[in-house]
């Protein structure tokens, strides 16, 4: 069954490309963003590895970890790495999960059960599943997923977007509104009623409706 919101991500062990890892302790008091792949040496793939590479220091900069997951052997990570260092110019640093016994994959729901043990003589088209991004809390619970298909490349930038709005809403009673961005105005929730509103934000705020009161974001 496919992982939601609130769900607690499944722990597991796995080789990857910086060693052997227990999930929950790499993800450890942070926050941490799993992205899976259904085959090694693919095109799409391949734009978006090299990219997240390059985003790295902002995940780190808000204690994000970043974790991928191809359903390949990690030696086969290790030889595209190359491959997407010498044609994305950025060197992959974070680590990849070997899953070649499709453990990692039927596990958070993006093969099923039956989908057998191996990723011998399997191809991307029968791995196309495996191409969701999970955003996983301090708390090991799932905060976000966005699935993809293969023909599309992933908004990276809208990950990390997404992982300050995560990090913004669970430690303040507010939400985001479309398309925000860091520093603009935030919504506050409607379980806030006015008259506490008014304790956490004595300046004010915009309504155009009642229930849609804009405030600065909170620091």
């Amino acid at each position: 069954m496919a992982l939601t919101i609130g769900d607690t991500a499944p722990d597991f062990t796995a080789d990857t490309t910086a060693g052997n890892i227990s999930f929950h302790d790499f993800v450890g008091d942070g926050w941490c963003v799993l992205f899976s792949h259904p085959k090694d040496f693919t095109p799409v793939c391949t734009t978006e590895l090299g990219y997240m590479a390059g985003l790295t220091p902002e995940f780190t900069k808000r204690n994000c970890k970043i974790v991928g997951l191809s359903v390949d052997t990690v030696a086969d990570h290790n030889a595209w790495s190359k491959d997407i260092e010498e044609s994305q110019g950025h060197a992959v640093k974070y680590p990849m999960i070997g899953d070649s016994d499709l453990k990692v994959a039927k596990l958070y729901g993006m093969l099923p059960s039956d989908a057998g043990d191996s990723s011998e003589g399997r191809t991307a088209a029968d791995n196309a599943t495996v191409r969701s991004v999970f955003i996983i809390g301090p708390d090991k619970k799932v905060k976000a997923t966005i699935t993809y298909p293969m023909s599309t490349g992933r908004n990276f930038d809208e990950v990390l977007r997404l992982v300050d709005s995560c990090q913004l809403t669970a430690n303040h009673q507010v939400a985001t509104p479309v398309n925000w961005q860091q520093g603009e105005d935030v919504i506050i929730v409607p379980a806030i009623s006015d008259e506490q509103a008014k304790e956490k934000y004595p300046d004010g705020w915009r309504a155009p409706k009642p229930y849609l009161r804009f405030v600065p974001q909170p620091q």
